[in-house]
C-alpha cells in the first residue's frame, strides 16, 4: 500500500474512533441524566407524599440562620413547637389568609391576578414585592433553599403543583403556620404567639393573630409587639379583610 494511502487509512480509522468515542460518551451522558430525572421525580414525589402524613422537621431556612447567628456569635436557635391544625386558633388562620392570600381556598396554588399586578409593580419600583400564594411559600419553605432566581421559582411552581395534589388545604395552612420565620430564631405561630404575646397559638384572638401576620413578609425587621405607623395600618387593613372573609371553611 502506497504511503500516502496507509496514512489516509489511518487518519479515516482514527475519526471512526473517534466518533465512536463521542457516541459512546454522550451516550453515557443521557443515560445519567436520564437517571437523574428518573431519581428526582421519584424523591420529590415521595417527599412530597410523606410530608402529608410526617411533620417536617425542619427547613433549610432554619439551619441557614442558625448558621448567621453562630457567625454573629449568638446561640444556636430553633424556637419551634409544632401545633396541629385544630389547635391553632381559627382567627389565626383568617389572619394568614387575609394578609396573604385572600384566594386560598378557592386558588389551585397560583394566583394569577396577585402574579400580574407584583410583575406590574416591581418594574415600576425598585422594592420588590411578590405574588406568592401560601401554597407557594409553603413549598418553598419546606423543600427549598431560600433565595431569588428563575431555578427557584421553577421549582417552587413544581413542588407547588405536586403538595395542591396530594395535599388538603388544611394539610397546606397546617404546615405554612408552623414552619414559616416569624422572629428571630422564632418558626411557627406556637413560638411566636408565646414569645410575643405568652399564650398558646389556640388561644390567639384577631387582634394577636393580625399583629403576628403583619409580620410575615420580614420578620427578622418588623416587630408584632413594637408595631411601627405603617404595620399599624397593615394590621388595620388585615382585621378588615378577615371581617370581609368570615368564617374560612377548610
Amino acid at each position: 500500500m502506497p504511503f500516502f494511502n496507509r496514512n489516509k487509512a489511518a487518519n479515516n480509522n482514527a475519526f471512526d474512533s473517534h466518533k465512536w468515542y463521542n457516541k459512546g460518551y454522550f451516550r453515557v451522558i443521557y443515560k445519567t441524566l436520564k437517571i437523574l430525572v428518573i431519581v428526582f421525580f421519584a424523591a420529590s414525589i415521595f417527599g412530597v407524599i410523606l410530608y402529608r402524613f410526617v411533620n417536617p422537621p425542619f427547613t433549610w431556612l432554619m439551619v441557614q440562620r442558625g448558621f448567621e447567628r453562630k457567625a454573629a456569635g449568638k446561640d444556636w436557635k430553633i424556637d419551634k413547637r409544632w401545633r396541629d391544625f385544630d389547635d391553632i386558633s381559627d382567627e389565626m388562620k383568617r389572619a394568614a389568609v387575609a394578609a396573604e392570600d385572600q384566594t386560598f381556598l378557592e386558588n389551585h396554588g397560583f394566583d394569577f391576578n396577585a402574579i400580574e399586578k407584583a410583575i406590574q409593580k416591581n418594574a415600576k419600583s425598585k422594592k420588590l414585592i411578590g405574588g406568592s400564594t401560601i401554597s407557594q411559600q409553603t413549598a418553598k419553605n419546606v423543600f427549598l433553599w431560600p433565595g431569588r432566581s428563575l431555578i427557584r421559582k421553577g421549582f417552587e411552581a413544581y413542588f407547588t403543583v405536586l403538595i395542591e395534589i396530594f395535599w388538603s388545604k388544611q394539610r397546606i395552612m397546617e404546615v405554612y403556620l408552623n414552619e414559616i420565620e416569624m422572629g428571630d430564631g422564632i418558626y411557627g405561630v406556637e413560638a411566636a404567639s408565646q414569645a410575643y404575646f405568652h399564650k398558646s397559638a389556640s388561644k390567639l384572638n384577631t387582634q394577636e393573630a393580625a399583629a403576628i401576620a403583619v409580620i410575615f413578609p420580614s420578620p427578622l425587621k418588623w416587630s408584632a409587639v413594637h408595631p411601627t405607623k405603617y404595620l399599624r395600618h397593615r394590621q388595620y387593613l388585615i382585621k378588615k379583610n378577615m371581617r370581609r372573609l368570615g368564617t374560612l371553611e377548610f
